[in-house]
């Protein structure tokens, strides 16, 4: 990355600052050498940022942005920083970063996955939300598709406008083996993260493939329900089924999700994913984190500046970022 081998010694210096979260040595290390924000370490050729997104320190990665860091830069494997902080659900990270337009479409070199999966694998659906931020309408009922227009050119006051191909792209992006985040949530029994990628229009019925002579325990052609009810989540079952997900689907094995739940052993599932299953499946509420206003949030602080503040004495209204305290990122100016 342009950097020489006399510069070594003050980059390592700055991975390891920016890896313990020292914000002071970080700033001199940047302020004698801006250069060195886009150092990389040998062979595994994590930059600086990548180690401060890991470990959540979002001060850092902020000053690291400011300094002029490439913002998308790869390690070894194809990881970004965007992906770093979503495996680790270190949402500040995600919204620093997705305010600085990090890529949320590019994918690693070894599975094809994006920071959606990284997010969803984990659990972790408030980096889920800010990574859709820039697709999701701050419109009142945007989950309630059959608001929305038949024709994107339609021109109705009452449906959302939302660039449904881009959207769907996102989030329906398979990986390796046709793994979309979808699955992936649904294997883990992530409720949270299942609920709000269907809200976001998810493929129920997205199947996976065969890849190479990779040995698939559960069957290519499998759909998230297969995947749910391999992991046993009774949740994350009910939640697909009551969005359309069928029991009588049957991957390439030939197996239904209820013959998945047998074959692993999740015989508490049996009831619920019988074809005449007598359980009733209440609707389900949409995602609390879908109705979040993150587009204008974003847009806001992208075009007046945003900066860290201590909101302790405005009010005791939970963030509408995390939804748990108080706002700590506000825009200038306003």
């Amino acid at each position: 990355m342009g950097i020489s081998l006399g510069c070594s010694a003050s980059g390592e210096r700055l991975v390891s600052a920016a890896r313990d979260g020292d914000l002071q040595e970080t700033q001199a290390l940047l302020d004698y050498n801006p250069r060195l924000a886009n150092y990389s370490t040998f062979g595994v050729r994590n930059s600086p940022l990548h180690f401060a997104a890991m470990k959540g320190h979002s001060e850092i990665v902020l000053l690291l942005l400011e300094h002029g860091v490439e913002i998308d830069n790869r390690n070894y494997c194809g990881q970004t920083a965007l992906m770093q902080s979503c495996r680790y659900g270190h949402w500040e990270v995600v919204q620093t970063l997705i305010l600085f337009k990090a890529n949320v479409h590019k994918t690693d070199y070894l599975n094809n996955r994006t920071a959606l999966h990284f997010a969803a694998v984990n659990g972790h659906a408030r980096c889920i939300r800010l990574l859709a931020a820039d697709y999701v309408p701050s419109v009142p009922y945007f989950w309630d598709m059959n608001l929305w227009p038949a024709d994107d050119n339609e021109d109705t006051s009452l449906s959302p406008k939302v660039d449904r191909s881009s959207l769907s792209k996102l989030i329906n992006k398979a990986a390796d083996r046709g793994l979309t985040a979808l699955h992936m949530a649904a294997l883990n029994g992530h409720t949270d993260c299942v609920q709000l990628l269907l809200d976001l229009a998810a493929d129920a019925s997205a199947v996976t493939y065969q890849y190479d002579t990779t040995i698939d325990m559960i069957g290519a052609g499998s759909s998230p329900l297969h995947y749910a009810a391999c992991g046993g989540s009774i949740a994350c079952c009910k939640v697909l089924l009551s969005r359309g997900a069928s029991c009588n689907a049957r991957n390439c094995n030939g197996w239904t999700a209820l013959q998945v739940a047998r074959v692993w052993g999740r015989h508490w599932l049996e009831a619920l994913l019988l074809p005449d299953s007598a359980i009733v499946i209440s609707p389900f509420p949409p995602s609390r984190y879908l109705a979040l206003p993150l587009m204008s949030i974003l847009k806001i602080a992208r075009e007046c500046g945003w900066r860290s503040s201590d909101l302790q004495s405005l009010g005791t209204e939970p963030c509408v970022v995390c939804l748990e305290r108080n706002c700590t990122v506000v825009a200038e100016g306003l």
